[in-house]
């Protein structure tokens, strides 16, 4: 079983103990997901269930919360798949239930899931409240799993209430511990040197897959463990493309190509955009817009502070991209919570200190295929923002000069290799 991923187990603890202490004399169950894992990827688990267990690999897994179990080991129940020889060939093998497996989960009593629609129903008859805390589908989608079983839970006992406690794990993930803080500080620094690494492959020329290839190498290197998300590589019309990710066109000398990708490290991920003359340098056009765009994410830096709301945060950015007239070629919003997911669980209310949220303004004008987005990290302190990717560069002098500087290397290790 892969548990942690960076994060301590008595931190995991910690977090399962503030459900308890938050639900009061609810009962509640979070679910990890079922399912097989895709033969493109790996099985992902529901990503509140990851932050309450650090585990990822046991799909069909369960946590039942009963804050007033008269056993208190039996507050927080781990509930796993049975164990089938037959599919653990296919899968990979699986641990029994025994005092290490306790002890490396940090959960006192571990249960089969054949047991959990019984000490279901035993907590919902004897509670008489349930709390849900998966996030609530959209109308016309699956009702969310929690509230599924509660419903059929309800139907078998007299009396049971069921509450909204939809906000809470949000609000518990949104704020970042020191060991969060930690890990996405080493994302940060790992995409930082992907951003380094890939500047000497920007050239009149090059496919964005071979700029991808070299950008995702560098985060690897740089003590990346994966990826945070799919790698967006633009160049020309592909610039103006929000989502794009075929990532196999040409940059062509006079195109922008833009970036959009950040290191994943354990856990957590970072999520940075930059945007780059492929020839070396920018038009005056290109510069001109790129300064406003910059201008707008300085804007939008500022402004985000404990108290504010983002849609705050988009207006200051937003504010300086229509001065200069281009507020119909901003057409997506300012940013997000980052951690665990690069869209992170998002709670009610404003931003407050520990929080980590992305500055991200663009402008697109297809016409031209000119896209322009910067995108950095910033952490919510009590005195201010802090940009945790600021040592990734942004500037238009300071973008060019960077792929100069690495050019002439390269120039350089060719020379003493021909020599």
């Amino acid at each position: 079983m892969q548990i942690g991923d960076g994060i301590s187990i008595t931190e995991f603890a910690s977090r399962r103990t503030a459900v308890l202490d938050a639900l009061g004399r609810s009962a509640a169950v979070v679910f990890a997901g079922d399912g097989p894992p895709s033969l493109h990827g790996i099985w992902e688990p529901d990503w509140n269930f990851y932050y309450l267990t650090g585990i990822r690999d046991e799909p069909g897994a369960a946590i039942l919360f009963d804050p007033e179990s008269e056993d208190p080991k039996r507050c927080a129940i781990l509930f796993l798949k049975p164990r089938n020889p037959e599919v653990e060939a296919w899968d990979g093998y699986r641990d029994p239930i025994t005092t290490s497996l306790k002890d490396s989960t940090g959960f006192a009593t571990i249960m089969r899931t054949t047991m959990l629609p019984r000490m279901l129903t035993a907590a919902a008859r004897k509670r008489k409240s349930l709390a849900c805390l998966h996030p609530f589908a959209v109308y016309d989608g699956p009702v969310s799993p929690d509230l599924a079983v509660f419903r059929k839970a309800a139907e078998r006992c007299l009396g049971v209430a069921i509450h909204d406690q939809t906000n809470l794990l949000p609000s518990m993930r949104a704020v970042k511990s020191r060991a969060e803080l930690a890990v996405m500080e080493d994302a940060c620094q790992a995409t930082a040197a992907g951003y380094a690494a890939v500047a000497r492959f920007i050239k009149p020329g090059v496919n964005e897959k071979d700029v991808q290839r070299a950008l995702e190498t560098g985060f690897r290197e740089g003590g990346g463990t994966g990826t945070g998300y799919n790698s967006i590589v633009g160049a020309g019309l592909n610039s103006t493309v929000l989502h794009y990710n075929a990532n196999n066109g040409t940059a062509h000398d006079g195109d922008l190509l833009l970036i959009d990708a950040a290191a994943r490290v354990n856990g957590y991920t970072a999520d940075v955009t930059r945007t780059f003359p492929v020839n070396g340098r920018f038009t005056r056009e290109q510069r001109a817009v790129y300064e406003v765009v910059l201008a707008a994410l300085e804007a939008g830096i500022r402004a985000v502070k404990p108290g504010t709301h983002m849609h705050q945060v988009e207006a200051a950015a937003r504010k300086a991209i229509e001065k200069a007239g281009y507020g119909d070629a901003f057409i997506h919003g300012i940013g997000h919570q980052l951690g665990i997911e690069v869209h992170d669980s998002t709670p009610d209310g404003p931003l407050k200190p520990g929080m980590i949220v992305t500055v991200e303004p663009g402008i697109y004008i297809p016409e031209k295929k000119l896209g322009i987005r910067l995108e950095d990290d910033i952490l919510v302190t009590r005195t201010g923002p802090k940009n945790l990717t600021a040592m990734i560069p942004k500037r238009p002098d300071e973008v060019e000069a960077s792929m100069r500087a690495r050019r002439k290397r390269a120039h350089r290790q060719a020379t003493v290799i021909s020599d």
